[in-house]
């Protein structure tokens, strides 16, 4: 192991939460951001058979613990969080839309969605207020977060499964194939984007 990769695993051991390549170069000093890749690539691979990895979610490296062995450090039994058919497809929709504001996620399913829904997803940390979308009445927007893609085993939003094979598996819901319908409409009609007025949100 030479010694940026020493230097680099060093200060991944220490760091209070996982850290981007560029952060890890401009806190080593002297050391070029693609070397860093280059060695974090290298160190990923050095612990792929051990009792720790590192791993990169949302462009973000951290050790975790090796999935097959994390049974063993387990004192407690976890309690299992089971989101509500209605959280589940606001998740689903902000993670395949983003960012998205309410309305649009309303339009999408088809019925008004309660706020408490996307309060237990931020509570949850798998979704953040990205901002506001810039037309009348200003909504805010929602999109996921790097704990979003963590708990999910993502690398990125790259990683969710396609169309194609949601349908393979049955999982995918009548709503995804309206939306599907509604997007044809909007093309057919000459439309570009379709940005619902929820200016009474605001």
């Amino acid at each position: 192991m030479d010694d940026l990769a020493r230097a680099l695993e060093a200060a991944l051991f220490a760091a209070e939460e996982p850290m981007t390549a560029d952060a890890l170069a401009g806190f080593l000093g002297d050391a070029a951001p693609g070397e860093v890749r280059e060695a974090l690539r290298k160190l990923a691979g050095h612990y792929g058979e051990r009792g720790i990895r590192l791993v990169e979610r949302a462009k973000r490296w951290h050790f975790e613990t090796a999935p097959d062995l994390a049974h063993l450090l387990r004192r407690e039994k976890e309690q299992l969080r089971r989101l509500s058919r209605a959280a589940t497809e606001v998740l689903a929709i902000i993670a395949y839309h983003e960012p998205v504001s309410r309305a649009e996620i309303e339009s999408i399913r088809g019925v008004q969605t309660s706020g408490g829904t996307l309060d237990v997803l931020m509570e949850a940390g798998w979704v953040k207020i990205a901002g506001r979308r810039e037309v009348p009445g200003r909504p805010t927007i929602y999109a996921t977060t790097p704990d979003f893609l963590e708990h999910f085993g993502l690398s990125s939003r790259r990683d969710l499964p396609g169309i194609a094979e949601l349908r393979a598996t049955g999982l995918l819901d009548p709503v995804d194939d309206a939306y599907d319908d509604l997007m044809g409409e909007a093309v057919t009609n000459g439309e570009t984007e379709d940005t619902p007025d929820d200016s009474s949100l605001a």
